[in-house]
C-alpha cells in the first residue's frame, strides 16, 4: 500500500521528481570528487611546497563545493514542494472520501481515527517522501560511488570496507527489527488518546455535571502514558543507536589512520590517498547510516499507508450517482412499504412503513421513544439507504437522483443543531452563499430568533463560537431554523427542532411557518402533541410500524397510541 500511494501520488509532479534526481546526482558526483581533490593538494602541493598547485586545486575544490551546496538546495527546495503536494493531494483525497461516507461509515472508523489518519497519517507518508528526496536518492550514490573511489584510490585498506560496513547493517537492522512493532504500536495509541481527548472536549458539561473529572483525568493519563510508554521505548533504541554508530565510525577511523601510517612509512601509500580513503570511508558509512535511516521510516509510514489505505478503499455503504439531475414532481415525499436494519440488529428500526406528502403540506411524526422517527426522516434525504422499500423524493426514487440535486432541495434541522465557527450571517448563509441582509432578517423573524440577535452586539455579524456554545439551546434551534429557511428549499424537514422552545414561542414559530412557506413541504418529528395538533396529516409510528394517520381529531377518536400520548402529556402538564 505505501508504494502504491507514493507512485499515485507522486507521480504527477514527475518533473520535479526528474529534477530532485538530477540535482542528487549532480551532488554525489562532486562530493566524490572533492577528497580526490584534497588528496592532490596535500601530495602534489603541501609535501612539494607547490604553492601554485595548492591555489590552483584549492579553487577547483571551492568552486566544486559551491555546486556541490548549490545542488544540494535545489534538490531538497524540489523534493520538499514534491512532498508537501503528494501531501496536500491526499489529505485532499481523504477530506473527499470522508465526505461520501454515511454515518455509519463515519461510526466504523470513529471520528477521531479519521481525523488522525487525515493529519499524522498523512504526514509520515508526506516525511518519507521528502526524506526519500533528500536521503534515500543520495544514500545510495555515496555509497557505491564511494566504494568505487576507495578502491581506486588504495585497494589494500579495502579490507576495512568490507568488516566496517557488514557490521553497521547488522548493528542497525537488529536495531530496526525492535522498532517496527513499537511505531506501529504508536498510531494505535495516538488513535487512543486523540479519541479519549474528543469524547472529553465534547462531554466536558457531563463530565462536570456528573462530577468525574477525576475519573477522566485517569483514563486520560491511561492513554497518554500509552503513547508515552511507546514513545520511550522508541527513543531508547534511538539513544543506543547514535553511540553504536558512532563508536563504528571512529573506530573504522583510527583502524584507517593505524594500518595507514604503516603503509605510509614503507612507502607503499601517500599521505594524500590514506586521507581521500579516510574521506571515502566516512561518506560509504554516512551512506549507510542515511539509508538506515529510512529504512527506520518506512516501517511507520507503511503502518500509516495502510490504515490510509482502509479509508481510500472503503466504498460508501450509500452509493452516489450522476444522473437524475431532474425531480418531475418537486416537493413531493413518499414512502412505499420501507424497511431498515441497522447493521447486526437483529429487528428492524422500521417495518412497512408508508406515507405520502403533497407539496405545500405539513405531515407531522409523532411516537414514543425508539419509534424510528429519526430513522425514517433521515432516509428522505438518504442520510441511510432503506434495506427495503422505496424513497421518493420529487417523484423519484433518491438512489437514481444526483447527491447535490437531492440535498439542494431539502433542508433539515436535527435534534441536535450545530453551528459553525464564524458569525450569525455566515451561519444563516449556509445554505444560500447569496442571500441578502433582507433574506437573513426576513428568516430570523419567521424562526422567532430576530429578537436575541438584535440585542447582540453587532448583530448579524456578532460572533458564533464552534458548536454554538455561546448561544443557548433554545437560540441554537432558532438559528438553525432560520438556516434552513434561508435555503428556500422544497422541503422542510424538522427532527425535533422545536423540543427547546416554550410553548409561547413554539406556537408563535408555528404560526409563522404556516404563512410564510405555505407552498413547502414540511415534515415535523415532534415529541411534544402540542406542536403537531395543526399539522395536515399526523403519522403515528410504534416499533418502527405505522400504528395511525389522520388530523389531530380523527386520531384522537380511532388510535389508542395517539391517545395514549396526548393523554400523557396531559397528565404532565396538569
Amino acid at each position: 500500500m505505501l508504494w502504491k500511494l507514493i507512485v499515485r501520488y507522486v507521480k504527477p509532479s514527475w518533473p520535479a521528481l526528474l529534477l530532485v534526481v538530477l540535482f542528487q546526482f549532480a551532488q554525489s558526483v562532486l562530493s566524490l570528487m572533492l577528497p580526490t581533490i584534497n588528496a592532490d593538494i596535500i601530495d602534489e602541493g603541501v609535501l612539494r611546497g607547490d604553492t601554485d598547485t595548492i591555489w590552483r586545486l584549492g579553487f577547483l575544490m571551492l568552486g566544486l563545493s559551491l555546486g556541490q551546496v548549490a545542488a544540494n538546495i535545489l534538490a531538497i527546495l524540489f523534493g520538499a514542494r514534491l512532498a508537501m503536494r503528494a501531501g496536500r493531494d491526499l489529505r485532499a483525497d481523504i477530506f473527499g472520501k470522508v465526505g461520501d461516507f454515511s454515518e455509519q461509515d463515519v461510526q466504523r472508523f470513529g471520528a477521531a481515527s479519521l481525523i488522525t489518519r487525515n493529519t499524522n497519517d498523512v504526514q509520515q507518508v508526506q516525511m518519507l517522501i521528502l526524506m526519500s528526496c533528500t536521503m534515500l536518492l543520495s544514500a545510495p550514490m555515496l555509497a557505491i560511488g564511494g566504494v568505487i573511489m576507495a578502491v581506486r584510490a588504495d585497494a589494500t585498506l579495502s579490507w576495512l570496507i568490507a568488516v566496517a560496513v557488514p557490521l553497521m547493517l547488522l548493528v542497525l537492522g537488529f536495531l530496526v527489527s525492535r522498532l517496527v512493532p513499537i511505531f506501529r504500536q504508536l498510531q494505535e495509541r495516538i488513535d487512543r488518546i486523540n479519541k479519549v481527548l474528543r469524547e472529553q472536549l465534547t462531554g466536558i458539561r457531563v463530565i462536570r455535571a456528573f462530577v468525574q473529572e477525576r475519573r477522566e483525568r485517569e483514563r486520560f493519563a491511561v492513554a497518554n502514558d500509552g503513547v508515552t510508554d511507546a514513545m520511550l521505548r522508541t527513543g531508547n533504541l534511538f539513544v543506543l543507536m547514535f553511540p553504536i554508530i558512532m563508536l563504528i565510525v571512529e573506530v573504522s577511523s583510527v583502524s584507517v589512520l593505524w594500518f595507514g601510517a604503516g603503509l605510509v612509512d614503507s612507502g607503499e601509500l601517500e599521505i594524500g590517498t590514506m586521507m581521500a580513503f579516510l574521506q571515502y570511508l566516512m561518506q560509504i558509512l554516512m551512506g549507510v547510516l542515511m539509508a538506515t535511516f529510512m529504512t527506520i521510516m518506512i516501517p511507520r509510514a507503511a503502518v500509516s499507508a495502510k490504515r490510509i489505505g482502509e479509508v481510500l478503499d472503503t466504498e460508501p455503504s450509500i452509493s452516489r450517482v450522476a444522473v437524475g439531475d431532474r425531480m418531475p414532481t418537486p416537493g413531493t415525499i413518499e414512502l412505499r412499504d420501507v424497511h431498515f436494519h441497522y447493521p447486526g440488529a437483529d429487528t428492524p428500526v422500521l417495518d412497512g412503513v408508508s406515507l405520502q406528502a403533497a407539496p405545500g403540506e405539513t405531515v407531522a411524526i409523532i411516537g414514543s421513544t425508539g419509534s424510528g422517527k429519526t430513522t425514517l426522516v433521515n432516509l428522505i434525504p438518504r442520510l441511510f439507504d432503506a434495506t427495503g422499500g422505496q424513497v421518493l423524493v420529487g417523484g423519484a426514487d433518491v438512489k437514481d437522483v444526483d447527491a447535490e440535486t437531492l440535498w439542494r432541495g431539502i433542508a433539515i434541522v436535527p435534534q441536535r443543531p450545530y453551528l459553525f465557527a464564524g458569525t450569525v450571517a455566515s451561519n444563516l448563509r449556509y445554505g444560500n452563499e447569496d442571500a441578502t441582509d433582507e433574506q437573513l432578517w426576513r428568516a430570523l423573524e419567521i424562526a422567532q430568533a430576530a429578537g436575541f440577535v438584535q440585542q447582540m452586539d453587532r448583530q448579524l455579524e456578532s460572533r458564533i463560537s464552534q458548536g454554538g456554545t455561546n448561544v443557548s439551546g433554545g437560540q441554537r434551534q432558532r438559528l438553525s431554523i432560520a438556516r434552513a429557511l434561508v435555503a428556500e428549499p422544497d422541503v422542510l424537514v424538522f427532527d425535533d427542532s422545536f423540543s427547546a422552545l416554550d410553548l409561547t414561542t413554539d406556537a408563535r414559530l408555528r404560526a409563522a411557518l404556516r404563512e410564510a412557506v405555505g407552498s413547502t413541504t414540511q415534515i415535523v418529528v415532534a415529541q411534544r402533541v402540542s406542536t403537531i395538533v395543526d399539522a395536515d396529516r399526523i403519522v403515528v409510528l410504534e416499533a418502527g410500524r405505522v400504528v395511525g394517520t389522520g388530523t389531530h381529531e380523527e386520531l384522537l377518536e380511532r388510535s389508542d397510541t395517539y391517545r395514549e400520548i396526548v393523554e400523557s402529556q396531559m397528565a404532565v402538564e396538569a
